[in-house]
């Protein structure tokens, strides 16, 4: 995959301070996500054969499915490692405006797609597509290149906070109406973090944070599901057949795991005990077959996946691909730090997926996309001065 990766080229831009060495792709990156994504592959089909013969009579059902998204994701990967990232700021400003169209259209009855008490997908030919996803993407690259081209505003709170956050907020507002408080938190930490990379000023990002705690609270308690997701956190067994089931059975599974697990296959929590395996507690399924050994390789894995990140980031060579790399990498640490401690019952459930493990097309293709980034910003040499 290396050599075809650099066998396909696109013209370069002529950037000046911006040097495009012999480098390959971080392979380690690379390795880790291609054993991630195996190890969701195997699992999905280990999880979802036997609901899928009881309701499509196809226990491979999820199984073709994820593997189009598959070969869909790492097809965008492989082209978004080849087009050099600072052509990226050309879609920055219309890839914010498209989102806003999009996460409008999600809203509107009868043209979004509504599941599980939310309405988050759009209905495109034979597949939904969930639009937060690319929404959180085109806000990372919005930010990087305001804050990038706005270099002198950084210290100023109007020009350099208030502009960008206006624009954010109207995108986590749509979002939040669908609604998606997790992606919403999401994006908040990812917002101040790329502030803070980009040299605001701390006494900024305080009065931000001193903004943003309360309205998160009094959103978390304007919801009765909300609240009473925290209640099951604190004590599941206070309603075991309702708000705490989910939990219960998660943690079922890992202590039913032990140390080497019950063997790939073999689980019993998917036979309709746990919801959804195949999602959001894919883990679970994990923590049950592969047992703790399982659950620390997934682990391990995702920290290389996010020190890679993070060091692609401060090796960029200039402020617009550290902004990009690191507001990547946070994008899918916290998702996978989100899911990890959920499904382990150490903070409260939020419904994300597993990048790279969960079932799920939107997800599955948003991630590897972002994977191509990285590995795209890994391939440029340290120059210099900055971009603009």
């Amino acid at each position: 995959m290396i050599g075809f990766l650099k066998r396909f080229s696109l013209p370069q831009l002529p950037i000046p301070n911006l040097a495009e060495g012999d480098k390959r792709p971080d392979i380690v990156l690379l390795l880790t996500v291609l054993v991630l994504v195996s190890i969701g592959t195997v699992m999905i089909y280990s999880s979802s054969s036997i609901m899928a013969a009881a309701s499509h009579q196809d226990g491979g059902y999820f199984l073709k499915k994820q593997v189009v998204f598959v070969l869909l994701g790492f097809g965008i990967m492989i082209l978004m490692a080849k087009i050099p990232y600072y052509y990226l700021k050309q879609a920055a400003y219309p890839g914010i405006l498209v989102c806003i169209v999009l996460l409008s259209l999600v809203l509107i009855p009868h043209v979004g797609v509504r599941a599980g008490g939310a309405t988050r997908w759009l209905r495109m030919g034979f597949f939904s597509f969930q639009v937060s996803e690319l929404a959180k993407v085109c806000m990372i690259l919005f930010l990087a290149h305001f804050l990038n081209r706005k270099i002198d505003y950084r210290k100023n709170f109007r020009r350099g906070v208030v502009v960008p956050l206006a624009v954010t907020a109207v995108i986590m507002l749509l979002i939040i109406l669908e609604p998606d408080f997790g992606t919403c938190a999401i994006m908040s930490v990812i917002l101040m973090l790329m502030f803070y990379m980009a040299g605001a000023r701390l006494v900024h990002l305080g009065a931000l944070v001193a903004a943003i705690i309360p309205v998160g609270i009094w959103f978390v308690f304007h919801e009765p599901y909300r609240v009473s997701r925290l209640t099951a956190f604190l004590d599941p067994w206070q309603d075991p057949q309702r708000s705490g089931f989910q939990i219960i059975q998660s943690l079922i599974s890992f202590g039913s795991g032990g140390a080497f697990g019950v063997g790939v296959g073999d689980s019993m929590q998917k036979l309709f005990y746990l919801p959804e395996p195949h999602t959001d507690f894919i883990l679970s399924i994990i923590a049950e077959e592969a047992g703790f050994v399982g659950v620390f390789v997934v682990i391990a894995l995702f920290v290389v996946l996010i020190f890679r990140g993070f060091f692609i980031a401060f090796k960029a060579p200039d402020l617009f691909g550290t902004l990009v790399a690191a507001g990547l990498s946070m994008l899918l640490a916290l998702e996978a730090v989100i899911n990890i401690a959920g499904v382990m019952g150490l903070i409260p459930l939020k419904g994300l997926a597993l990048p790279f493990l969960s079932y799920g097309g939107t997800s599955l293709v948003v991630s590897l996309a972002a994977i191509g980034i990285l590995l795209n910003i890994s391939t440029f040499t340290e120059t210099k001065g900055e971009s603009q």
